[in-house]
């Protein structure tokens, strides 16, 4: 009766705990959907006058749309990792969306907050010349905060379903890996991603340092300590990526368990390929100014991360499908 109670007892717990984080991660979406659905509608609420959001109407309209239906997507899963048929989701249709989910987040809720320190530390001030910004600074606290809390409430929820469908998969240590899950196919991929994640994270390094090799001018001229904190930010993504999955393809730490790595190597390679698509997507919108063009050396860059995270990531999945038969 004991155990049965204790059991019944942990199982309402778990629920009253995803019900709450289910709550906080609908929550936190509304910020960015209501500015969002209110740009569509025409508010220019958080828009200053000069803007560049302010032109090509149409093409922005479409983009916000998209963006609305991405955020609401965090709805979905949400319910999806706290429902019973939740369960019962095939395991790809789960992973994609997680994927780029971790992907877009998790570079906000390091980055964001490591602006907010060198802004407070080292000032954050555009120089004179710089263009007019997008948007009122408030918009990216309120925005990026509701972010961080979605991040954090899918994030738990994600592990916790994990945990009950695949725990399986992370358990033991590095050396209890098979020989077969990490053969041929996730050591090719691991180190082609690897070595592939060397141009990207070296000209983040170059930028964060204070080079301005193939950034537009406009950029140049808004660097501010945040810029740079930023860049430093997403070379440490490709280090803990590389690391991670190089770590375990051949099994460097033998005594580490998996558990470790693997949500490393998750994370750094969303973060290399979702992150790094979005800048792709952002670097083909139209401009307003007609002589701005996206040097093609920067495309190169942000091409390159994406590759290389898709790369470990499907090193990744190598691990997981052949560990999981």
């Amino acid at each position: 009766m004991t155990t049965i109670s204790d059991e019944t007892g942990l199982s309402l717990e778990r629920r009253s705990l995803t019900a709450a984080l289910r709550a906080v991660a609908t929550a936190a979406c509304l910020p960015y959907l209501g500015l969002k659905i209110a740009w569509i509608a025409g508010s220019r609420v958080g828009i200053p006058e000069g803007s560049a959001l302010l032109d090509h109407r149409l093409v922005m309209a479409v983009a916000n749309s998209v963006t609305v239906l991405m955020d609401a997507s965090v709805v979905v899963l949400a319910l999806l990792l706290t429902r019973p048929w939740g369960q019962r989701v095939p395991a790809l249709l789960l992973a994609v969306p997680m994927w780029a989910a971790t992907g877009l987040l998790a570079p906000i809720m390091v980055g964001f907050p490591v602006q907010l320190v060198g802004t407070a530390i080292g000032g954050g001030e555009a120089p004179a010349a710089a263009e007019e910004p997008f948007l009122h600074d408030w918009v990216f606290g309120v925005v990026y905060g509701g972010f961080i809390l979605q991040g954090l409430a899918l994030g738990t929820l994600f592990v916790l379903y994990a945990q009950k469908r695949w725990g399986r998969l992370w358990r033991g240590r590095v050396w209890d890996l098979p020989s077969a899950a990490t053969g041929t196919f996730m050591r090719g991929t691991a180190v082609a991603g690897s070595l592939l994640a060397l141009f990207p994270a070296a000209m983040h390094t170059l930028w964060a340092v204070g080079g301005t090799t193939a950034l537009p001018a406009d950029r140049v001229l808004q660097r501010t300590t945040p810029f740079y904190l930023l860049e430093g930010v997403r070379v440490g993504f490709a280090v803990l990526a590389v690391t991670a999955v190089l770590l375990l393809a051949f099994r460097l730490r033998p005594a580490m368990p998996v558990r470790g790595p693997l949500a490393a190597a998750w994370v750094g390679a969303s973060a290399l390929g979702a992150w790094a698509g979005w800048m792709i997507i952002g670097a083909l919108m139209p401009e307003s100014d007609e002589g701005k063009q996206t040097p093609a050396l920067l495309m190169l860059t942000y091409a390159g991360e994406m590759i290389s995270g898709l790369l470990l990531t499907c090193a990744v999945a190598s691990l997981l499908r052949r560990r999981g038969a």
